[in-house]
């Protein structure tokens, strides 16, 4: 763990954590939007939002992304993009139905778990999908094999479930959950059904696992955490509660700077700052600059974890970037 003192000139201090902001599937899923609005012009509809962040989806509007709620939204002929979460076989067939250009940005990390999904269905087992009800990515996997999956939405559901067979189970998860408490909820299903399997790998995000962790750093020495991210943003909202959780005295979740409450700061001397995985740094900047002017000009960055992973653009995009360059080039 990274110890760091206090200033001597204000004794204020931020601690500033890394790994935070962009993970590889948000900025894949970020750049297929810009690179589809330069490739084919816009307007280029998004299927709901490409990930959970206000400022990412304002600044993609006005490039000329137009985001829906559901393919009949997008005109027929139209290219629509699925947004990181990831979507259910059923929106694949509406857009072919309406001969709509489907592009999907779902992250590498989310399709692993819906192939689990299949995986397991075709094998007969029952699967207990732990998150959160109503999430997009919740939604996307149990439309893989929804005879098959059943939703255990933290601890207190474990009780609930009932298996066809307790010798043939398995347990997958969203990908942008609270580590701590997926391993409690496995662990009570596991007091109820010891033959529980866990999924080939874990399904919990590297880039979610490590801003967790670098939290836990440094939230004891924290009198206040501040999480830049969107309230829709699973990731965000599960770093508040790291940050309580592991010894912060209080935690909040901004969009932006304006939204800082100076009396949060009014006691404090250390302050913690992370961003959630779909956050663009350029927000926690603003957070830095509105904190030293509030005095806490004394940075010191603790860095966990190093994150060199990268996705490559979705498969139909680059084919269509590569015919452009050709026919350039010709």
């Amino acid at each position: 763990m990274t110890e760091v003192q206090a200033t001597p000139q204000t004794g204020k201090r931020v601690l500033l954590a890394k790994p935070r902001g962009y993970c590889a599937g948000v900025d894949r899923a970020v750049q297929t939007v810009e690179e589809a609005l330069k490739l084919y012009g816009a307007p280029i509809y998004v299927r709901k939002q490409i990930v959970h962040n206000k400022h990412v989806v304002r600044t993609l509007e006005a490039k000329g992304a137009i985001f829906v709620e559901e393919n009949e939204e997008v005109p027929e002929g139209a290219t629509v993009i699925f947004s990181a979460h990831g979507v259910a076989p059923e929106v694949h067939e509406q857009a072919r139905a309406r001969s709509l250009k489907a592009i999907d940005a779902t992250c590498p990390l989310v399709t692993k778990v819906h192939h689990e999904a299949k995986r397991f269905a075709a094998e007969d087992y029952d699967i207990l999908l732990i998150g959160h009800e109503g999430h997009e990515e919740v939604v996307g996997t149990t439309g893989e094999a929804p005879a098959h999956i059943q939703l255990v939405d933290g601890p207190e559901d474990a009780d609930r479930v009932t298996v066809r067979d307790p010798n043939k189970v398995v347990w997958l998860s969203q990908t942008t959950l609270s580590v701590d408490e997926t391993m409690e909820t496995v662990a009570r299903l596991r007091k109820r059904l010891p033959m529980l399997q866990s999924p080939p790998s874990d399904d919990i995000c590297y880039a979610t696992s490590n801003r967790q962790q670098v939290v836990k750093e440094i939230a004891p020495q924290c009198d206040v955490v501040i999480v830049v991210g969107s309230r829709n943003s699973s990731n965000s909202v599960r770093l508040v509660e790291v940050a309580v959780d592991a010894g912060a005295r209080a935690g909040y979740l901004v969009d932006f700077a304006s939204e800082i409450d100076d009396a949060w700061l009014a006691e404090a001397r250390t302050v913690g700052l992370t961003s959630g995985a779909s956050v663009p740094d350029e927000l926690v900047r603003d957070v830095l600059a509105h904190l030293a002017v509030r005095g806490f000009a004394e940075v010191e960055e603790v860095v966990t974890a190093n994150e060199r992973l990268t996705f490559s653009l979705p498969q139909e995009l680059k084919r269509d970037m590569r015919a452009a360059a050709a026919g350039a080039r010709g």
